[in-house]
């Protein structure tokens, strides 16, 4: 009887550290991360540095390239609305005397009224992001993704517009058929989608498109002229930097590869961004 006891206690001894590892190993397996669980962490704001600069280099990249031929900024709606006051404001002005009263909505305004419509369905794409979560990765991915998407729909409408890239005057814009006016639509809508990223972020890059707060806070910064490293000061010179870098590379694309060629580099960043999110930081979670 003896005996039989020590051998069930001994089997009883092997079998209980057994079903411990089997318990060990299963829960081993439910908390392994998946990519699909990466994917939706969020990342930190204080450490998305480098894609919120990409993104600032990208608004002064397609910027330059809309107002380099039809005098309209995609990203900064503000002079395109007040523009649209102005074309209203003309059905009622006073002609001079023997003068046709100009009651025509031109080119100018209508493309102004293009990118302004577009930039505001770009934005509006943003409420999903509201949704999943402004900073989770899949949002951040996906959204940069479809700025990629816009971005490449641009480049093909307007290399299959075969109008030129350069307006040589003001008044007389290189794009004006049905394709530039869809590519003007894309790239505004691309820097919409933008912009809604860069907001929910809520950092000193704020939308990354628009610099006029960037300016007015930057010049006000108590440590303006301080020596050592201030992230309110230096993330805003980082934006405003970017931006300018951005559109200087876009003027001196557009002279020897034209719109479209500039366009399909343009959307060759943005799919370098949409992987960088994937390697920014997480935010820290305590235990």
């Amino acid at each position: 009887m003896s005996a039989l006891t020590t051998l069930d206690g001994g089997s009883q001894a092997h079998s209980v550290p057994s079903s411990l590892k089997d318990e060990e190993s299963a829960t081993a397996k439910l908390s392994r991360p998946t990519f699909w669980g990466y994917l939706n962490t969020e990342v930190d704001p204080a450490q998305s540095t480098g894609p919120l600069a990409a993104f600032c280099f990208m608004t002064g990249y397609i910027d330059a390239i809309s107002f380099t031929a039809v005098f309209v900024w995609c990203g900064f709606q503000t002079g395109n609305f007040a523009q649209l006051a102005l074309a209203i404001a003309r059905l009622w002005e006073i002609a001079p005397s023997g003068s046709g009263h100009d009651t025509s909505f031109h080119i100018a305004d209508r493309q102004a009224l293009t990118s302004l419509l577009s930039f505001n369905a770009g934005a509006f794409f943003g409420r999903i992001g509201d949704r999943v979560g402004p900073h989770k990765r899949i949002w951040l991915v996906v959204a940069t993704f479809v700025q990629v998407l816009l971005t490449m729909a641009a480049a093909l409408t307007v290399w299959q517009s075969g109008q030129g890239s350069i307006a040589a005057i003001r008044g007389n814009p290189s794009w004006t058929n049905t394709l530039t006016f869809a590519g003007l639509a894309f790239m505004s809508a691309s820097l919409g989608v933008q912009g809604i990223v860069g907001k929910r972020l809520n950092t000193q890059f704020t939308t990354t498109i628009v610099l006029t707060t960037v300016w007015v806070e930057l010049v006000n910064d108590p440590r303006l002229f301080a020596r050592q490293r201030v992230k309110t000061r230096d993330h805003k010179l980082i934006a405003a930097s970017a931006l300018f870098f951005g559109a200087l590379v876009a003027r001196a694309l557009l002279a020897k590869i034209g719109a479209a060629g500039a366009l399909g580099i343009g959307a060759g960043v943005r799919v370098l961004i949409t992987f960088a999110w994937l390697v920014v930081p997480g935010k820290h979670v305590s235990p």
